[in-house]
């Protein structure tokens, strides 16, 4: 399918094929997973250089864990794919360690790696995926697919479609990751400033650009952009959110803007034991 005729909606069949399902991965740790599912891609001739996006998922993985929690992965790659968008599929029977925010192992990985001509296409498809994959009964089919037809035939049903997100976007961690590295880089030596601009180049590159100017206006304006929420607060102005938009923040991997005072509200971390 063309990227640059995309329909208003669309179904995952209509990226994912069969033959870019693993049905039982092989491998024991995050990074053979990763590698597992990118030479799955090269064989089947959707990607042309494997080392580059294995460095780059990497990258992304030490900066913050694409596990969403409930025994799920989505480790993106921003890449030149000649127009396409690849995919590839995961599951493994005995879980891998992902570094997950629930402490859960990881049983079903969806490896994207898209095109960074169409601003905005991840963040769509990493929303179309959680809104389907937050739903046990979803995972529960998922996890309990007898064999690669059955497992392909469930994720077939993800439907996409793109709406404005004007209260919701994709990704809390990366934009509290990205503004603790913006506040490092204030105090940090030529050196260390230099390394902490990687890091918050390779965060910047996967977000939208108007979340992203949001971001720094509120970043030169306050001097932050992303506010916690404790026990139903917005932690920058003291107003209590709504109930329905406290629960949905509770225990989520997506970001809300505070109706109030117009900062990105995310779930506060929990706190190491």
């Amino acid at each position: 399918m063309e990227m640059q005729s995309l329909p208003q909606s669309f179904y995952f069949s209509d990226y994912l094929k069969p033959a870019q399902v693993i049905f039982d991965l092989k491998s024991k740790d995050k990074v053979e997973a990763i590698e597992e599912l990118l030479d799955l891609l090269a064989r089947q001739r959707l990607i042309d250089n494997k080392k580059l996006i294995l460095t780059r998922i990497i990258d992304r993985e030490n900066l913050v864990s694409t596990a969403i929690g409930s025994g799920v992965a989505l480790p993106p790659a921003r890449h030149d794919t000649g127009g396409e968008i690849a995919i590839a599929v995961g599951r493994s029977e005995k879980g891998i360690d992902f570094e997950a925010h629930d402490g859960q192992k990881v049983h079903l990985i969806i490896l994207v790696v898209w095109n960074p001509s169409i601003p905005g296409l991840f963040n769509h498809l990493f929303a179309g995926l959680a809104r389907f994959l937050i739903r046990a009964d979803n995972r529960h089919r998922i996890f309990g697919a007898k064999d690669k037809a059955e497992l392909y035939s469930i994720l077939s049903e993800i439907e996409f479609k793109f709406v404005p997100e004007e209260k919701i976007v994709s990704r809390a961690g990366l934009l509290r990751k990205l503004q603790e590295i913006e506040i490092k880089r204030k105090r940090a030596s030529k050196e260390q400033q230099k390394e902490l601009g990687k890091h918050a180049a390779m965060i910047r590159e996967e977000l939208d650009r108007d979340l992203v100017a949001r971001f720094d206006r509120l970043m030169e304006r306050y001097g932050f952009a992303v506010a916690d929420v404790i026990e139903g607060v917005c932690q920058s102005c003291n107003i209590n959110l709504s109930t329905q938009m406290n629960s949905a923040i509770e225990g989520s991997n997506d970001i809300y803007v505070c109706e109030n005072c117009g900062k990105f509200l995310a779930a506060a971390r929990k706190k190491k034991k």
